[in-house]
């Protein structure tokens, strides 16, 4: 690293289509319709008293698990895994490396001018603007902390919201099965009814299994994947801004940040 100007050069969150769950749930549901139609009566699969029993069935016993706002919250956290942000832990590292050095060289004043910088990480902007304002370093990192807390409790109801709909949606695809079976054998003395019947019994297994394991598990699973992504570069972030309110050597910044960090992205900013 120069000894000369510092240059923060401070890279903007990259937002792009998660193209991995894209990719993921498109060729998954590709190979079921291809099967479907390769069947042929693919009309035989669409069935509206089914998709009332398990998709109206699931969404309103969750809905009882929870809350009407949990419920909302949850959508947004869902669209959040098709567009992802990503951010790269390495490159979190070398930002917070260059303004702890700022910070040590110039003064914890001198981070201000480079806040607009910044605004696209809410969580470091917050925290180095506590810090220029003066807040004593051991309460900015006890706010931060709880901050960060509070997000990682949002992350985890969602992801139990969406483990509950994977879970209830194959247990109302059975009870859908039960009432399509009683149907079916009050009415063995109509023939004509036994077919819708049986449609219902059947339908309703294949729509919960369908939903469970190909939407709601699998965004439950890439929910938690994100958030342990965003926590490791909070953590990171929260290192700098702690740092910097401690006024430490950001040498140490550094050999603490790459302990969190795995051997291959690790940083090596002031060699």
């Amino acid at each position: 690293m120069a000894e000369g100007a510092i240059e923060l050069n401070i890279k903007r969150v990259k937002t792009t289509a998660d193209l991995a769950t894209i990719i993921g749930l498109t060729t998954g549901f590709f190979f079921i319709l291809s099967a479907i139609f390769i069947g042929g009566a693919p009309g035989s699969f669409v069935n509206i008293p089914s998709i009332l029993i398990v998709i109206g069935g699931t969404i309103a016993i969750t809905t009882a698990c929870f809350s009407l706002n949990d419920m909302r919250g949850t959508l947004g956290v869902i669209a959040q895994t098709i567009t992802y942000s990503f951010r790269d832990p390495a490159d979190a590292a070398v930002q917070v490396l260059k303004l702890s050095y700022l910070a040590r060289k110039e003064g914890v004043l001198a981070l201000q001018k480079h806040l607009d910088s910044i605004k696209g990480e809410p969580f470091l902007h917050k925290g180095i603007s506590m810090n220029v304002d003066g807040n004593p370093g051991k309460e900015v990192e006890s706010i931060m902390r709880r901050e960060m807390h509070s997000t990682a409790i949002r992350h985890s109801k969602s992801t139990s919201i969406l483990k509950k709909l994977g879970e209830f949606s194959p247990a109302m695809g059975l009870i859908g099965t039960l009432i399509g079976l009683v149907q079916m054998l009050a009415n063995l003395d109509d023939p004509s009814s036994i077919g819708p019947a049986m449609a219902v019994a059947l339908l309703t297994t294949f729509y919960g299994a369908v939903l469970s394991n190909m939407i709601f598990l699998p965004l439950a699973s890439k929910l938690e994947r994100n958030s342990s992504e965003e926590s490791l570069v909070n953590n990171i972030y929260l290192m700098g801004i702690s740092s910097i309110g401690r006024k430490e050597n950001p040498r140490r910044l550094e050999m603490l940040i790459n302990s969190l960090l795995p051997p291959s992205q690790r940083v090596r900013y002031f060699d």
